[in-house]
């Protein structure tokens, strides 16, 4: 999968995790790895860029002794969600063709 691609589904997948409540790293990790491969040093740029960009917040709250970062959604971040999904219809759409056409060659 293209780099570029990677990223910026990855990033869709943690905004869309982080809809469902606030968490932290490791469980994102967790969470994202189901759907493809990811370590902590592909995630944590990852929740950097979308900190930086306003798309999510960052607090700390104590657990078990320890301080763990969590991570929060915020508006800016729902709306990207929303056009990543605007975006991803024009995709599929463009997959559809792709594929109909090679279904069609194969057929010839």
């Amino acid at each position: 999968m293209d780099a570029q691609m990677k990223r910026g589904l990855m990033e869709a997948c943690v905004l869309s995790l982080l809809l469902k409540g606030d968490s932290y790293g490791y469980l994102l990790i967790q969470e994202v790895s189901a759907l493809m491969p990811i370590s902590e040093s592909t995630l944590y740029p990852v929740l950097r860029r979308l900190e930086s960009a306003g798309q999510l917040t960052v607090y700390s709250r104590e657990h078990n002794g320890r301080l763990r970062k969590y991570y929060a959604i915020t508006e800016q971040g729902k709306q990207q969600i929303h056009s990543f999904l605007k975006e991803w219809e024009a995709v599929n759409r463009v997959y559809a063709f792709i594929k109909d056409a090679t279904g069609k060659e194969e057929q010839a």
